[in-house]
């Protein structure tokens, strides 16, 4: 009977060991499938562009709050996580920071206030356990 029981937990240790495998040279969670591409529509991606626009606007220091005005591409990538890479352009709104989400925001049609920006957000993660994680963000003016 011993044996069983020992031949269990390995069998059980097995699999996670596989998921939370990590590369100890490098010390980054191996990944489980690469990056392929996924509709924007998903309900997840629409949960991290969200997540991630609320980190990108509290961390901005603009008066005012930038929107998205076109999701360009977004892409699923599986490690201990879902990882979403997404690339939309934004562009400054009408609206004030910090702005309520009952707030009705357009995008700033002033000349002088105008402002776009091209950003990709990889944002990792847990939406069964409403868990997400801005991992990297890189935006550039257009």
């Amino acid at each position: 009977m011993p044996r069983c029981r020992w031949l269990s937990l390995l069998l059980l240790t097995i699999p996670l060991a596989l998921v939370a495998r990590k590369d100890s040279n490098k010390n980054e969670t191996a990944v489980l499938r690469k990056l392929k591409p996924v509709n924007a529509s998903n309900a997840n991606v629409k949960q991290c562009l969200w997540f991630a626009m609320q980190e990108y606007n509290k961390e901005s220091e603009d008066k005012y709050a930038f929107l998205v005005v076109k999701t360009l591409q977004a892409q699923l990538q599986v490690t201990n996580r879902l990882e979403y890479l997404i690339d939309v352009e934004i562009a400054r709104s009408d609206c004030r920071k910090p702005f309520s989400t009952n707030e009705i925001c357009a995008i700033q049609q002033n000349s002088k206030l105008k402002k776009k920006l091209s950003c990709s957000f990889l944002v990792g993660a847990l939406p069964w356990n409403g868990e997400f994680t801005v991992m990297e963000k890189k935006c550039e003016d257009d």
